[in-house]
């Protein structure tokens, strides 16, 4: 006989909780937001939970907001997570992430021969194409070179 147990994180009471995360990208969450064991706030998360959808990892953090810039990165890796607002222990608001079209300077592009990794000072651009409900693919606006794998491992 199997025993269900319920694992609980500690609430925040204000901050931001990422849910839905592609499962095994908690960490690559974690890297993107610059968040590291001399970050001060609570920090909790979850790896490989078993949700209604199947697997996923869950990110906590109290007293962050995060950018415009976080965002697009998570979205990057993880198209279908969830963002939730907490205020006074409840989530006031909840939005899912919305893949950019379009993003620049903050992904690498891994064609050695493009010119973005040259010395000339320009900044990367990749058009963001979405290849099925989880993966994203990233097209290099200048050698049109197509990463689909490791994007997480090429963020700036």
């Amino acid at each position: 006989m199997r025993v269900k147990r319920n694992l609980k994180i500690q609430a925040i009471e204000c901050g931001t909780v990422i849910d839905h995360i592609k499962a095994g990208q908690a960490l690559n969450v974690l890297r993107i937001l610059g968040i590291s064991s001399d970050f001060r706030a609570t920090i909790s998360f979850v790896m490989n939970a078993s949700g209604a959808r199947g697997k996923k990892d869950v990110v906590k953090i109290e007293d962050k907001k995060l950018s415009i810039e976080e965002l697009n990165r998570i979205t990057l890796i993880s198209p279908k997570a969830t963002i939730n607002i907490i205020r006074d222990f409840k989530v006031v608001q909840k939005n899912n992430v919305v893949l950019p079209s379009y993003v620049e300077g903050i992904v690498r592009c891994t064609n050695p021969n493009c010119i973005s990794n040259s010395n000339e000072p320009i900044k990367s651009k990749f058009f963001v194409l979405q290849e099925d409900e989880e993966r994203v693919a990233l097209q290099c606006l200048y050698c049109e070179h197509v990463i689909s794998e490791n994007i997480a491992e090429n963020l700036l």
